[in-house]
Order: structure tokens, then C-alpha cells, then sequence
């Protein structure tokens, strides 16, 4: 269903811009530092469990646009063009990240990073912006593609936030003490992928 050739370009880009510190990380490196390995993955798993739901809602609406206005494509596309560059501007103008939040229970910081990712309606732009420049409407259904992708990255932000928050101590403060030269990094992706997503047929 997806080709080999756009899963190869879409696996490195992902796990790139997961192993970025962002909000998400900052939750569950704040969980592990003050709750502990458990609370963490309960925020992680509840933050991954988010971004499947923005997923199903922006594959939902991306497959019964397209459906319906086949042009539409080349508007979101352009969109997503316009969102990546303004991703790379700040990625590239940000400063470095704190982790704060009040300690709690697995249950709650899962709710916690549930919410907090539901709550960012960037997350949906961001995802039109990414995963559409990797899906082929000549493959099958573009939501089933959509779908498959978000799941991709869904679960490696479960395991790399869980992992930052589970050795808070370590992993999680280097990239933290990191994010200005991983802030670079993310800018430069975000710009290719502009690049490729504009001159995508």
C-alpha cells in the first residue's frame, strides 16, 4: 500500500523530528524528573494517543476533500509549503526549552498529555503539512496511507518521550541542554521538506 521509496525518505525525517525537544517532551521529561519512569510513559502514551486522534480527524478531512475536489490537493499542498517554512523560521529563532510541571500520578499525566496535545490545533496543520507530501493517491486509499504514517509517528514519539522521561536525569536534560543546535536541525529539515513538498508533482 505505501511505496518503498517514500517510506525510506519518511522514516529518517520522523524519528528526526521526534527525537526533537518540543511541548510533548517537555511534559513527560517534567513527569519523569518530579513522578518518576511510570508517570512519564503515562504521559507519553497519552500525548502519542492525541496525535492518532488529530491524525484520524486531518486523514478523515484530507481523503473527503480530495475525494470531492481532486484540485483541492495542490491548495493544501501550498498550505503545507507556507506552514513548513514558518516552522523552520522558528525552529531556527528558538530559544532553549524548560521542562515544568507539577508531578502526578500515571493516570493523570496521561490525561494530562492527552489533553495537552488535543488541545494544540498546530498539531493537525503540522500533520497536512508532513504526511500528505508522502502519501500516493495511486497506492490506495489516501486515509488508510494517512492513517499508517500517523501511526509510525505516533508510536516513536510514544518511545522517545518515554524514554527522555524515564532517564530524565540524563537523556532527557541533554536534549534539553541540546535544543538550540537540535532547533538548527529540525529548521533545516522542516525547510527541505517545504522544498520537497513545493516542487512535488
Amino acid at each position: 500500500m505505501i511505496d518503498p521509496t517514500l517510506l525510506l525518505a519518511f522514516v529518517p525525517a520522523a524519528l528526526a523530528l521526534n527525537v526533537t525537544p518540543g511541548p510533548d517532551m517537555m511534559l513527560c521529561l517534567a513527569q519523569g524528573l518530579r513522578s518518576g519512569p511510570r508517570a512519564a510513559w503515562a504521559a507519553s502514551a497519552g500525548v502519542s494517543t492525541g496525535g492518532l486522534i488529530h491524525v484520524t480527524i486531518a486523514g478523515l478531512g484530507l481523503g473527503a476533500v480530495i475525494a470531492a475536489i481532486p484540485q483541492a490537493f495542490d491548495i493544501i499542498r501550498w498550505i503545507g509549503v507556507a506552514y513548513l517554512l514558518y516552522l523552520a523560521v522558528r525552529a531556527f529563532q528558538g530559544g532553549r526549552l524548560k521542562a515544568s510541571a507539577p508531578g502526578m500520578s500515571a493516570q493523570r499525566a496521561f490525561w494530562t498529555g492527552l489533553f495537552t496535545n488535543l488541545s494544540n490545533f498546530k498539531v493537525i496543520w503540522f500533520v497536512l503539512a508532513f504526511i500528505p507530501q508522502f502519501v500516493s493517491p495511486d497506492a490506495g486509499p489516501v486515509f488508510l496511507q494517512f492513517l499508517t504514517y500517523g501511526i509510525m509517528i505516533a508510536l516513536g514519539g510514544l518511545v522517545v518521550n518515554g524514554l527522555v522521561g524515564s532517564y530524565a536525569g540524563t537523556l532527557g536534560r541533554t536534549l534539553v541542554r541540546q535544543s538550540d543546535v537540535l532547533g538548527y536541525v529540525t529548521g533545516t529539515i522542516y525547510a527541505a521538506l517545504a522544498l520537497r513538498l513545493a516542487v512535488m508533482e
